[in-house]
């Protein structure tokens, strides 16, 4: 990933084998990764059991939130694309029990098809 990826927004996909051993101490013995992405500093990360979502905040990043999202959770997912005036696609994801989605943005120029179509994958697949 170049720097000018990271300024942009741009979903870029990471090696399976770097965040297995990140994740490891939340994985299960028989859970692995299957697909990653970052866009900034924040992931998705597909596994053969759910969805990993990590917020980093703060100046540094030190501080992150991993969200643990099950499969058989999702009830519906989205995505909108950028528009002329409006520069950020969007990816949102429904979730059992919840009115709101979680909703995550991505520069104009960003790969969210990609992301999109793992995610259709691992739900509808």
């Amino acid at each position: 990933m170049g720097l000018l990826d990271a300024l942009l927004g741009n979903a870029t996909e990471l090696t399976p084998d770097k965040l297995q051993k990140e994740l490891e101490p939340f994985l299960l013995a028989n859970e692995r990764v299957e697909r990653a992405y970052k866009v900034i500093r924040d992931g998705f990360v597909f596994t053969n059991k759910r969805l990993i979502l990590i917020d980093k905040q703060g100046v540094t990043g030190s501080k992150v939130e991993y969200q643990s999202i099950p499969y058989r959770s999702i009830i519906r997912f989205a995505k909108e694309s950028a528009g002329t005036f409006d520069l950020d696609a969007e990816l949102k994801i429904w979730l059992t029990g919840s009115a709101e989605p979680i909703v995550k943005k991505f520069n104009k120029s960003a790969n969210i098809n990609e992301v999109y179509f793992v995610l259709s994958q691992h739900i509808l697949g």
